[in-house]
């Protein structure tokens, strides 16, 4: 059965009576892995203020709640939606009674969840010692109500909550007012937050010695309640005093509550949905809930905020904003946010924009003012082209593309060898295959803006660049594949979870090419093979190799909701003309992933992107490829919706039964009742992109010679190398092996002549390594992790060293176990030197070995002690670093056969995130003088 989308412009007013906010239940996604919180806040508003449960930002502990937690720490006031990262819980404030302390084991409290409740701009709880908190806000304020069961009465301020506390100072300005400076760093390297806080009832106050906590006393009767005003700014305590005048002046908590819960229902009654079925509805308003939780005003009432440059600035006409998780949210929050929040939309692009003129590039992952350069890709562009698509043009627009040509030029994450040779390889950057699809993706959005606004050169060259993922397309397995020195990996496993892939295998990569799907289909062989991959993908095993991977939920075959690179895929179907195939799996996804319980998210919310896949697929409407104006099709979930934009206009949606009159897509102006606005399109395929060539080889090493080979992906492509100098042409390589003696570089490229016209790909390196021991053997007694094998048992003896950047691959790892090798120098020798190399990232739970040992032996058998070098790095020592444990023998010893052993460091330490986990060793280069 195919469904009917109508479309009509009508008029549109908000009934007195609709009131969405109480649909919604704040607590979803604060058990499993939702990464949450259920506190009060405004819509997009600067100030969180909920509870914590959490402060060793664990990964459950992202949002600094837990619903599986019973202890609450204290009430701060910034806190992140989903995310996978930890941080913010700025301005940590906590009622007690009884005797004070500054030990936060002894200030939390215990309680119940049956003594807590939430809703839109309002939370509430009763500890089990009987004091009762409840808490609001406006933008920039939040405001506590406390209600003590005894006369004895207190609050702790704790600047040191949660994140590391580099600057705090707590002025006092008299006996009810606070002024308050925390300057930290955890995700955010160098975090600024101010507060201006005001109780209702005199203090006193005493400090802990570095005056970073204080405890404010106050007499009051029983049951007396006690208000707090916070006002809170990212620039100065000053500014937030203005924040709190101007939003707060008076003292009445219930009329702050009410007009909390009135500026909900005025952004949640964008969308008005009607069904009969009350889950969805909680399922539905309590997502767009979630999306409407950032990203968040970061200026002050004044217009003042701070730059990326650390330095305040004034905003001219726009909001300010931060927190811009856009890896996530650039594939559906924002194409949501283009309908029902264009002005806000287009306040966020400005932002970029001084965000581009105070740091020199374009957001990636953005919080508080700085660049966590976390995730990939630089989405920024997808927003903006997106946003112009769709009619929100009133921007700098030639600004932006010199912002977004910046960003796709930027000398770091691989971005330069990807401009080079039209693609990554793991030999250049780990992640290498998720960082070419996205740059590509991204660059494509580069190319629609150039087209949108005339630059023809630009548009070409980007257009062209986006074409990258061709070089990744293996046409054996019709899987995007990682490419090794010029070859592919080998081997290679789809379902495999690697440093190759961003939270992510192959599986959930090979359909990531939103700006062409055409060319994919065709590339796969068509239609029916394409449909066929699809259908391989959700009926595969629902069980993944390699690594462990917390963000990979939601399986559904290999199908990953509970991750974003699969967020588009069941809407593919649309394209090769079976809708209702989409239907069948978007219909899946909300009913089994979504619900309105407290672990009602089958991943990390991510700061909106998860709930804006359900508010979209809800409404029947999918941007597959944001940066167009095109949105794929489904049935939508509830009965009816009406959706109002800008100035005004708006839709309806309903849902009949009848054939789709309308196609499989509807276009943005369709959707409005505009008239088309004929922005030009660009066809990719009217520009010819030649895939690199693929080279063949056993290894990147060898002893004595190797065969190599060289193919294209097409046959009727021809084939060119160079060895070592460019320039110096070799030849044209045919079918034949060619024989290398010798370590060699080379360079390929493919041709093709089209219309008398010679097209040649970008260049494919490949580096051969003849090994400088080539009789030396190796038996290793320990056994590697598959994920890092430095190219198999000899990659530690190859002369080929690894670097920091050791998730390329050139380190051989063993977790868990000690590194036990013997090598058979096939000769005697006289022994001076010993020498093994090892890695340290304490943060990925790769440690230095607490010793190495050498022995020798003349025999293979019996083994004599030569040399033990201790190690002398702390483990505390987040450095990313080498250590060559070598040792320098007077009297040389003679051998034919060296044993090395390196002791792993054991279980991680309490005081590390892997706590309890087994630690790495990572060796690389064993080499004996």
């Amino acid at each position: 059965m195919r469904y009917l989308l109508l479309c009509c412009l009508i008029s549109f007013q908000a009934s007195a009576q609709n009131n969405p906010a109480v649909f919604v239940n704040p607590f979803v996604g604060t058990a499993g892995h939702g990464h949450t919180y259920p506190g009060a806040t405004l819509p997009f508003g600067m100030v969180q203020v909920s509870p914590d449960t959490r402060i060793d930002g664990s990964w459950d502990g992202c949002s600094g709640y837990h619903y599986s937690d019973n202890t609450i720490y204290g009430f701060s006031h910034t806190h992140l939606s989903g995310t996978g990262c930890s941080d913010y819980g700025d301005i940590m404030l906590m009622p007690i009674t009884g005797e004070a302390s500054f030990d936060n084991k002894l200030y939390s409290a215990k309680f119940n969840h049956s003594n807590e409740s939430a809703s839109p701009g309002y939370y509430s709880v009763k500890f089990d010692n009987g004091i009762k908190t409840e808490l609001t806000a406006t933008t920039r304020v939040g405001f506590h109500k406390y209600l003590f069961p005894t006369a004895e009465s207190s609050v702790i301020l704790d600047l040191t909550h949660r994140d590391q506390l580099t600057e705090g100072n707590i002025q006092i300005i008299n006996d009810s007012c606070v002024a308050v400076k925390r300057i930290s760093k955890a995700w955010a390297s160098h975090q600024n937050a101010y507060a201006y806080i005001i109780f209702s009832k005199p203090f006193t106050v005493s400090f802990n010695a570095e005056k970073t906590k204080a405890i404010f006393k106050f007499n009051l009767p029983a049951i007396q309640e006690l208000l707090v005003k916070v006002g809170f700014s990212f620039v100065s305590e000053a500014g937030a005093k203005i924040n709190l005048d101007k939003e707060l002046a008076g003292w009445d908590f219930e009329k702050t509550k009410l007009q909390a819960h009135t500026n909900w229902n005025t952004e949640l009654n964008k969308i008005e949905a009607k069904d009969p079925d009350n889950e969805k509805m909680r399922t539905f308003y309590t997502a767009l809930y979630h999306v409407m939780l950032q990203p968040n005003v970061a200026m002050d009432v004044d217009g003042n905020y701070r730059g990326m440059d650390n330095k305040i600035h004034k905003a001219d006409n726009f909001t300010y904003y931060t927190v811009f998780s856009l890896w996530d949210t650039y594939r559906a929050a924002h194409p949501l946010y283009t309908m029902i929040e264009p002005e806000r939309d287009l306040d966020f692009i400005k932002t970029f924009l001084k965000q581009y003129e105070q740091g020199g590039r374009l957001p990636i992952w953005e919080l508080a003012s700085n660049e966590t350069d976390c995730m990939i890709g630089y989405h920024a562009a997808s927003i903006i082209a997106d946003a112009y698509a769709k009619g929100i043009r009133d921007f700098n627009v030639n600004q932006a593309l010199d912002a977004m040509k910046k960003s796709a030029t930027w000398k770091h994450l691989g971005i330069p060898k990807y401009m080079e040779s039209g693609y990554l390889s793991i030999d250049d950057e780990s992640e290498s295959v998720s960082k070419t699809l996205e740059y590509a993706y991204d660059d494509w959005c580069i190319a629609q803006m150039a087209n949108f606004i005339g630059s023809k050169a630009d548009c070409n060259n980007y257009l062209m660049r986006s074409n990258a993922w061709r070089n990744l397309l293996d046409p054996e397995t019709n899987n995007m594949r990682p490419r090794k020195n010029g070859g592919w990996l080998t081997p290679f496993d789809p379902m495999e979870v690697n440093n190759h892939f961003t939270e992510g295998n192959s599986w959930q990569y090979t359909f990531m090419v939103p700006q062409n799907i055409n060319g994919l289909i065709k590339s796969m062989g068509g239609n029916e093979k394409f449909e066929a991959q699809l259908d391989k993908l959700f009926t595969a095993s629902n069980k993944t190799t390699g690594r462990d991977q917390a963000d990979i939920t939601g399986l559904i075959g290999q199908y990953a909701h509970g991750n974003e690179p699969s967020h588009h895929i069941a809407y593919l179907y649309d394209y090769v003309g079976k809708p209702e195939k989409t239907s069948q799996r978007v219909h899946q996804i909300l009913t089994e992933f979504y619900s309105s319980k407290p672990d009602g998210l089958i991943g990390n919310e991510d700061c909106g992107q998860m709930s804006a896949w359900y508010v979209m697929s809800s409404l029947g409407l999918y941007a597959v490829t944001p940066g167009s104006d095109i949105y794929a099709l489904t049935k939508p979930n509830l009965k009816t919706y009406n959706l109002s934009g800008a100035k005004g206009k708006s839709f309806n949606i309903e849902t009949i039964n009848k054939a789709l009159k309308k196609g499989n897509f509807i276009s943005n102006d369709d959707l409005w009742g505009q008239k088309k606005s004929n922005l030009p399109t660009t066809n990719q395929d009217s520009l010819i992109y030649i895939p690199g060539p693929i080279f063949q080889a056993s290894s990147k090493s060898f002893d004595d010679n190797l065969k190599i080979k060289i193919t294209s992906t097409s046959h009727d492509n021809l084939v060119y190398y160079y060895i070592d100098e460019k320039g110096v042409e070799s030849g044209l390589f045919d079918d034949s092996l060619y024989t290398l003696q010798e370590s060699a570089t080379f360079t390929g490229y493919a041709s093709r002549v089209i219309d008398k016209k010679g097209f040649k790909s970008k260049p494919t390196y490949a580096v051969y390594k003849k090994t400088p021991h080539p009789n030396w053997k190796i038996e290793l007694k320990s056994k590697y992790n598959s994920q890092y094998d430095a190219g198999g048992p000899k990659g530690i003896i190859d002369g080929i060293k690894g670097t920091v950047n050791w998730k390329i691959g050139d380190w051989q790892g063993y977790q868990g176990e000690d590194f036990e090798a013997i090598i058979n120098l096939n000769e005697k020798k006289q022994i001076s030197n010993f020498s093994g190399t090892f890695l340290q990232d304490a943060n990925s739970w790769i440690m230095m070995p607490t010793k190495v040992e050498y022995y020798v032996s003349q025999d293979g058998n019996s083994f004599q002690l030569a040399a033990t070098v201790v190690n002398t790095i702390s483990d505390s020592d987040n450095t990313v670093q080498i250590k060559s444990f070598e040792k320098i023998i007077n009297k040389p010893l003679e051998a034919s056969f060296i044993k090395v052993k390196a002791y792993n460091y054991g279980k991680l330490p309490t005081w590390h995130a892997g706590a309890g986990s087994d630690a790495f060793i990572f060796v690389d280069e064993l080499d004996f003088k």
